[in-house]
């Protein structure tokens, strides 16, 4: 069990409780005071800027169809579920409790956030070689990583970098994007296991933290 476990698991054991007693309906009547929002707060922050410390993302600014397709995909168990995707696994169960009508409040209630670009944090990657590197990503998500909803792509630039870096770990090493349900990490899997190593890694995401934020 992760150091980060245990926290997860009584807000998870808190969650239960209150939806013994407090109907869905009930939640997507109020919807800036229910269980779903107040978690969210934990590890995403008040502000949606997001949380290095447990690996979770910036959300502020983040496309609505992006985030309600990984609440969506959490929530049926095609995310979040590989024993060695620690972060997933650790939202899985708290998106397990969600209704729709809990993900469209959470969606807009979201869109209220001011959008504020992370703050690059890497140091060591060379900027040369993820532009090399990138032309690949951009092909889906962008000439300037502003993502692209035909191509199901979301927004990179402005994201949190160490979130970025784990998240490519995880593709290529199929702890991400090889559930059947998860039809469009498939590709972005595939993408991620081009890249030769972490370096490689870095280095790209070292190239979007260049691009407009």
């Amino acid at each position: 069990m992760t150091r980060n476990v245990l926290p997860m698991l009584l807000a998870i054991a808190a969650t239960a409780v209150v939806a013994t007693s407090v109907s869905t309906t009930t939640w997507a009547a109020v919807p800036h005071e229910p269980v779903n929002h107040r978690f969210c707060f934990t590890c995403h922050g008040t502000d949606g800027v997001g949380s290095e410390g447990i690996q979770a993302p910036r959300l502020a600014g983040m496309e609505p169809w992006y985030l309600q397709r990984q609440l969506e995909l959490f929530r049926a168990g095609g995310r979040g579920k590989h024993a060695e995707d620690n972060q997933g696994m650790e939202m899985q169960p708290m998106a397990a409790i969600l209704t729709d009508e809990n993900i469209a409040d959470i969606i807009q209630w979201a869109a209220t956030w001011e959008y504020k670009p992370a703050v690059p944090t890497l140091t060591a990657g060379n900027v040369a070689d993820g532009r090399q590197l990138y032309q690949a990503c951009a092909t889906c998500h962008g000439a300037d990583a502003q993502g692209n909803e035909a191509m199901n792509a979301p927004a990179l630039r402005g994201q949190n970098d160490w979130y970025m870096v784990t998240q490519l770990k995880n593709f290529k090493a199929g702890f991400r994007g090889t559930d059947p349900l998860d039809t469009f990490g498939a590709p972005m899997r595939a993408m991620a296991a081009g890249l030769a190593d972490e370096q490689a890694i870095i280095d790209v995401v070292s190239y979007i933290n260049t691009l407009g934020r």
